[in-house]
């Protein structure tokens, strides 16, 4: 199979909808207008001249992976039993370990993943790419090669991550201010408090850069209960007299779905106020997040798999349609408008988790879009159906599970 640039896609149900045929120009969704029955009359290629038959599938935009670390999958390579010891500081110390035994980070193993995720209907994602001491910022140079190899299968922004923390290691806050510099889009964080011991100095050191740099935050924020909740007022106080509303993230944030009732009203109005927004990875035993509240007070979230087969844990395929589906189960949500409300999640809503104003089935969004054999997007949600064609900025970059890229 070879890859097909698409000038119209024809016969198909934009968010379960009537038949359409979705216009491209030039990556770009131009138009979406009622399915003219006759245009693919008498075709059975699939494609002529850039259009495209359908087939009366279920379209959704492509999926935003909003939480990502592609730097660090071992992802086509042998089974590697998990080691290492429990917890996030045991977690690191393994990593750092072995990861140089995998390659990793390396292009292979960085596009085996991403090519995966492409196959799986990901179009464009956040990652986090590690940034320390031993690696310096090869990771990114890694993840960028990765990228521009699958020619715009895929589009990434980066946060450069510490993931062995900040200030605990001296040097790190410079390589991640030349991160900045060099272009990552973010800046990332990891549990202020309980990793550096000093949240303040942490996060001082962060809103630091990305005023000089005017780059985003991303923090991993594993701290629970009044511990994380203290560490979440800090961001917004700091968010606010930083005037970087929009531009502060706080991935996992367990301490949301912790507090009690009305303590987590005033903390998710606090971050509405703030423009801070929120990345979960739907993870199985944690307390979920209350993803209508945080929706209706005006806090963004985004869907992400984290990591995917790495040295932290054996789990992860890259589907994020299937993480969406564990993101509905866990949230407890039954009504059509709220499973509705999880396919955004992952796709059209996360269009600012990947520095775009649309990313949709509208005129301007880019032309990335999924087709699946789905009666509604409620079916699509719960069942995550086979992912029948994928587009990614105006070209077919897999069709019936094959990765074209």
């Amino acid at each position: 199979m070879t890859s097909t640039t698409v000038t119209v896609l024809h016969d198909v149900r934009p968010w379960g909808g009537e038949r359409s045929d979705v216009h491209v120009a030039d990556g770009v969704i131009t138009a979406v207008v009622p399915h003219d029955p006759a245009a693919v009359a008498g075709r059975t290629d699939g494609a002529v001249d850039g259009q495209v038959d359908g087939r009366g599938l279920l379209a959704l935009p492509g999926l935003v992976n909003a939480h990502a670390h592609v730097d660090k999958s071992w992802w086509g390579k042998p089974w590697v039993s998990y080691g290492g010891e429990g917890g996030v500081l045991g977690r690191i110390a393994h990593e750092r370990a072995h990861r140089d035994e995998l390659g990793i980070p390396g292009v292979d193993v960085t596009l085996a993943v991403l090519r995966e995720s492409v196959r799986t209907g990901t179009t464009a994602l956040r990652t986090h790419v590690d940034v320390d001491l031993g690696v310096g910022l090869r990771g990114i140079e890694v993840v960028r090669e990765a990228v521009a190899v699958l020619d715009g299968a895929v589009h990434a922004e980066i946060v450069a991550f510490p993931q062995d923390g900040v200030l605990r290691r001296p040097g790190v806050l410079e390589l991640l201010e030349r991160a900045a510099a060099a272009g990552a889009e973010h800046v990332g964080g990891l549990d202020p408090a309980s990793i550096d011991r000093d949240p303040v100095g942490q996060l001082d050191g962060l809103f630091a850069i990305a005023e000089r740099r005017g780059v985003g935050i991303d923090v991993h924020l594993h701290d629970g209960g009044d511990l994380g909740a203290f560490q979440v007022e800090l961001m917004v106080d700091r968010t606010l007299r930083a005037g970087l509303q929009g531009r502060v993230n706080v991935a996992h944030g367990f301490t949301v779905g912790q507090l009690p009732a009305s303590r987590q009203a005033d903390l998710i109005a606090a971050m509405g106020e703030a423009g801070i927004t929120m990345t979960t990875v739907a993870p199985i035993g944690a307390a979920p997040l209350p993803l209508l509240a945080l929706r209706d007070a005006g806090v963004p979230v985004g869907l992400g798999t984290d990591g995917i087969r790495d040295l932290w844990s054996p789990y992860g395929t890259g589907d994020l349609l299937a993480l969406t589906t564990q993101l509905a189960r866990l949230s407890g949500l039954r009504y059509d408008e709220d499973l509705v409300t999880a396919a955004r999640v992952a796709s059209s809503d996360a269009a600012r988790f990947v520095g775009r104003e649309v990313h949709d089935l509208v005129p301007g969004a880019p032309a990335d879009v999924v087709l699946v054999d789905a009666e509604n997007v409620p079916d699509a949600v719960v069942r995550a159906p086979r992912r029948a064609l994928v587009v990614a900025g105006g070209r077919v970059v897999a069709r019936d599970g094959e990765v074209l890229v």
